[in-house]
């Protein structure tokens, strides 16, 4: 338990505000689970919990949230909150509405997804519009209970995922919220309720309605937190695969070796996460996208295409498709094609300049996707061995850094010019130079 959230509930429950933790934090506790983050919800407004906390920070555009920073983590506290009902849709320009600063809105578009959501309620009120039965659940600081409005506690019990209300209502409020049961249900080891599992096969097609940025946080915490091959199975058995990405789900479909060669990547992707040393998205971005990619450059350079010419381009096609759906930034896209494109130079043997490869800023994560694809490749074995040896004896070599030698085409270093030490000038000289011969004096 967060020592830090506890002060934070017996402040604000002792300013007479009722304050309780909230989300998933309470679930993990019930699971004896260690939570990532702890949550706290309040019937304090947002002005009144800033004044409350001196280290208190407002955000949020959709809805006011409070964050408290702390020094070593931030709690996110939350005023309860209600469903929007269809008088809170009316528009504040309709005759006889309150101006928009004086009343909060509930706006959805015209296929149902909440677009502004920004109205205060009650515990129970609050309880009732979160996604999961499971996450609904919270704990009172007053009498050390643990409040259940709906049916979180069984659904614990049986290890159950189940959405609050229609889960077709729901998943249309929010698409993001299949990706939540997946991401549940393949991190807890749940079973999905079979309503909410045909909803979501339904309705995977609109998950492109999400925005690409909260789509891009949510593949972190699918595929970067210990759970990304149950999660992968998941997404591909409900058609969310296909959704987020069309070209890698038509790869897929053409052969079942493919499945199961992801599968096995991303194995090996939560291995190092749970080890507590999870690779960086480039490299997960990699071991997801690489097979597909590497065919792809594969077919184009029997075309006739130069080979880095070949992976730019399916890299180039794909991230086009990509971006579309999920906001990947270009640094991490980059990235990863400089990861496969350095494939074919570790993979030769001997292989050229093998300090100066290992200088580069990318070489780390290019030989952890070596020793990825020598798992299911025996005959990169040899290479991956050879470049752990080396890397045995670098610290013992000379100079890492490629010298002139090795890289004919690195410029050199400019000389440093001399600097030239002025004469001293002595009292004679000095007249003499202010008064030249045959000068006036």
């Amino acid at each position: 338990m967060s020592p830090n959230a506890l002060r934070a509930l017996y402040r604000l429950h002792g300013s007479g505000f009722i304050a309780y933790l909230v989300g998933g934090c309470v679930r993990d506790l019930l699971l004896r689970r260690t939570p990532k983050d702890f949550d706290i919800a309040t019937n304090a407004t947002p002005g009144q919990i800033k004044r409350l906390f001196r280290n208190c920070r407002l955000i949020g555009r959709r809805f006011r949230l409070a964050h408290l920073h702390f020094e070593n983590e931030i709690l996110e506290v939350s005023t309860f909150r209600r469903a929007g009902t269809p008088s809170d849709e009316v528009e504040p320009e309709a005759e006889g509405a309150l101006p928009v600063f004086h009343r909060p809105r509930h706006v959805k578009d015209e296929d149902g997804m909440v677009l502004v959501d920004n109205l205060f309620g009650s515990p129970e009120e609050d309880a009732l519009r979160r996604d999961f039965t499971i996450n609904a659940l919270a704990y009172n600081i007053a009498d050390f209970s643990v409040i259940d409005y709906s049916t979180g506690l069984a659904d614990l019990q049986e290890r159950l995922i189940r959405p609050i209300g229609d889960p077709r209502v729901r998943f249309t409020e929010d698409p993001v919220r299949m990706l939540r049961a997946v991401r549940f249900a393949a991190s807890h080891d749940f079973a999905i309720e079979s309503e909410a599992w045909e909803a979501i096969c339904d309705l995977a097609p609109t998950m492109v309605r999400a925005t690409p940025g909260r789509l891009w946080e949510e593949m972190l915490k699918l595929f970067l937190l210990g759970s990304g091959r149950p999660a992968f199975s998941l997404l591909e058995k409900s058609g969310l695969l296909a959704a987020l990405f069309p070209a890698l789900g038509r790869w897929i479909y053409g052969s079942d070796r493919r499945l199961t060669l992801l599968l096995g990547n991303l194995g090996w992707i939560d291995e190092l996460c749970r080890s507590g040393a999870p690779p960086s998205p480039a490299v997960f971005f990699a071991a997801l996208f690489g097979p597909y990619l590497e065919d792809g450059a594969a077919a184009r350079h029997r075309e006739g295409i130069p080979r880095h010419q070949a992976l730019d381009e399916v890299c180039a096609i794909l991230m086009e498709e990509v971006s579309r759906v999920i906001s990947i930034p270009r640094r991490v896209s980059d990235r990863m094609r400089t990861i496969l494109a350095l494939q074919p130079s570790l993979h030769k043997m001997p292989p050229r300049r093998p300090a100066s490869a290992i200088a580069r800023p990318e070489f780390n994560e290019a030989l952890a996707y070596l020793r990825l694809s020598a798992e299911g490749k025996r005959e990169l074995l040899t290479c991956l061995e050879w470049w752990e040896n080396f890397l045995l004896q670098a610290p013992a070599l000379p100079n890492l850094e490629a010298s002139p030698e090795e890289t004919p085409g690195k410029r050199r270093g400019k000389r440093r010019r001399r600097r030239r030490t002025r004469r001293r000038v002595t009292p004679d000289q000095e007249t003499s130079i202010e008064s030249p011969p045959g000068s006036d004096a």
